[in-house]
């Protein structure tokens, strides 16, 4: 089971960058880094609340799960 995390692609959609949605989001941008990168191993709903609102998606947009 697999949840990958495509923080990026939004991110790159919105041409928004790590540094401007960590401070939108109220995160580092080392925090922010471990989340894109799929090695978080949880995700407050407050901090996805946060993430979507800020990228103007939905959680389906970056969370995507696959089956192995």
């Amino acid at each position: 089971m697999s949840i990958i995390i495509n923080i990026d692609v939004v991110m790159a959609q919105r041409k928004m960058r790590s540094k401007d949605l960590a401070e939108k989001i109220g995160i580092t941008t080392a925090n922010l880094s471990i989340l894109k990168t799929g090695k978080a191993k949880a995700i407050r709903f407050s901090t996805l609340e946060k993430i979507c609102k800020a990228l103007d998606c939905q959680p389906g947009d970056i969370l995507v799960f696959e089956k192995d």
